[in-house]
C-alpha cells in the first residue's frame, strides 16, 4: 500500500465524497444494503489491511471498559495500570483513547494484541454497520484514514450517480 499516494488521492477526493455522503443522509437508494455488500466484497479483493495499517498509524480506537479489562488481563496488568500507562480520556468526553499515535500495539504493520484488540478495531472500518447510511459521519471521517473506505465510497458515488435518479 502506497500511503503517500493514498493521502494525495484522499485529499483530492475528500470534498466530493463527503458531499456525496452528505446527500446520502437525505436520499437513500432503495437497494443500498445490496449495493454496499456488492461493492464492499469487490473492494476487499483489492485492499489488504496488513499492507496498510494506516488506521493504527493515524487514529485511535475507543477503549470500552470491557476492552480495558480484556487487554489488561492479556498483558498481565490491572485495568488501572493499563489506563495509566497507555490511555487518556478523550477531550470533551468520557471515552478512553490512546495517548500516542501510532498505536502502541502496532508492530511491523500488525497488531500485537490482535486476538484481544478493542472492539472498535475489530469492527473497523465499520462497512458492515446497519443501516449503512446511519454511519455516514463515520465514513466521512474515515475517508482520509482508510483506503478501503475511500475506495468503497468512491465506487458507491460512481454507481449511484450513473444508475440512480439522483
Amino acid at each position: 500500500m502506497d500511503l503517500k499516494k493514498f493521502r494525495i488521492t484522499a485529499a483530492r477526493k475528500n470534498k466530493s465524497l463527503s458531499a456525496f455522503l452528505d446527500k446520502m443522509d437525505d436520499i437513500i437508494p432503495h437497494d443500498l444494503p445490496e449495493l454496499v455488500e456488492r461493492l464492499d466484497a469487490q473492494m476487499w479483493k483489492e485492499v489488504d489491511c496488513m499492507a496498510c495499517a494506516n488506521c493504527c498509524k493515524t487514529m485511535t480506537p475507543t477503549f470500552t471498559a470491557r476492552d480495558v479489562k480484556r487487554i489488561s488481563a492479556h498483558l498481565g496488568m490491572k485495568p488501572a495500570e493499563f489506563r495509566t500507562k497507555w490511555l487518556k480520556k478523550e477531550e470533551g468526553g468520557e471515552d478512553w483513547v490512546n495517548t500516542t499515535q501510532p498505536c502502541q500495539f502496532l508492530e511491523d504493520n500488525k497488531c500485537s494484541i490482535y486476538e484481544v484488540r478493542p472492539a472498535d478495531c475489530a469492527e473497523f472500518p465499520h462497512h458492515n454497520k446497519k443501516p449503512f447510511d446511519a454511519y455516514n459521519e463515520t465514513f466521512r471521517n474515515n475517508l482520509i484514514h482508510c483506503p478501503a473506505t475511500l475506495m468503497l465510497v468512491d465506487r458507491m458515488k460512481k454507481v449511484v450517480e450513473k444508475e440512480y435518479e439522483w
